[in-house]
């Protein structure tokens, strides 16, 4: 059975962030996961999950200068300082939370740009992620953005990835493995997932073409549930999604999964 984590970045945008930890838990979900928490300090977020009786899943590491067009900088060539303070700090926020896993963000690539030396970069920072998490049990998860939603984001496709990870050769790095991203670049998604087997970490999922909640659109996500069953897969499947409406009206999908 999935464990299922609401993403309160995306979901119950009726209410205000610090009152989604509620709603996500009067809606049944155990766990949730968010892009970022550093606009809140840790001990505030951490007494919301258990006043709420909720485990944090995921986050981001910062995304950098988003108003200047950044969208992470660990692959960033000359960034690497800047890189690894991002890390610590999510570090830190990873302890207070309980967190198991931490997504560090790439970037985008600048038309024209050495790939190579972004490449190089990345697995260097990586490295240096996932050296400074194993200790305290924390996986480092790396995700592929489809270019219409990220253009030029270092990684695109879920097989690119994949080469990151084990390129990086630690054994805390793990693919985050987003089913609307990876059905809008590389498709066929039961093929896939066998050949990720043992590589990812998390997962995500949401509909496409719209993203919306995941009764809809391309992807037959009730096959996907059973097959991650069969797999043995016993990590979290994130709900990074955009509802249709109000959120709570859009969670009929849910309901056989409430409380689990």
């Amino acid at each position: 059975m999935p464990k299922f984590a609401a993403n309160l970045t995306m979901m119950f945008n009726e209410v205000p962030f610090l009152e989604r930890f509620e709603a996500a838990s009067k809606a049944g979900f155990k766990y949730v996961e968010y892009l970022w928490p550093y606009d809140y300090s840790a001990e505030e977020l951490k007494a919301l999950l258990q006043q709420n009786g909720l485990k944090q899943v995921l986050f981001n590491t910062s995304a950098g200068d988003v108003q200047g067009g950044e969208w992470g900088i660990a692959a960033i060539p000359g960034r690497e300082a800047d890189a690894r303070q991002h890390i610590d700090t999510a570090l830190e926020y990873a302890l207070v939370l309980g967190c198991p896993n931490v997504h560090v963000m790439a970037a985008v690539v600048p038309d024209g740009a050495d790939r190579e030396a972004y490449k190089r970069t990345f697995i260097e920072n990586v490295r240096y992620a996932a050296d400074k998490f194993k200790p305290h049990g924390i996986k480092v998860l790396l995700e592929a953005l489809s270019p219409e939603v990220k253009p030029n984001y270092f990684l695109k496709s879920q097989l690119d990835t994949l080469d990151i990870v084990e390129a990086v050769e630690r054994d805390n790095v793990f693919v985050q493995l987003d089913y609307f991203h990876a059905q809008n670049v590389d498709g066929n998604l039961a093929r896939l997932t066998d050949k990720l087997n043992g590589k990812f970490a998390h997962i995500q999922i949401a509909s496409v073409p719209e993203r919306h909640e995941p009764d809809e659109g391309e992807i037959n996500y009730q096959y996907i549930f059973d097959k991650l069953d069969e797999m043995g897969y016993d990590g979290y499947v994130g709900c990074e999604y955009k509802p249709r409406a109000n959120t709570e009206e859009g969670l009929g999908w849910f309901k056989p999964y409430q409380n689990q």
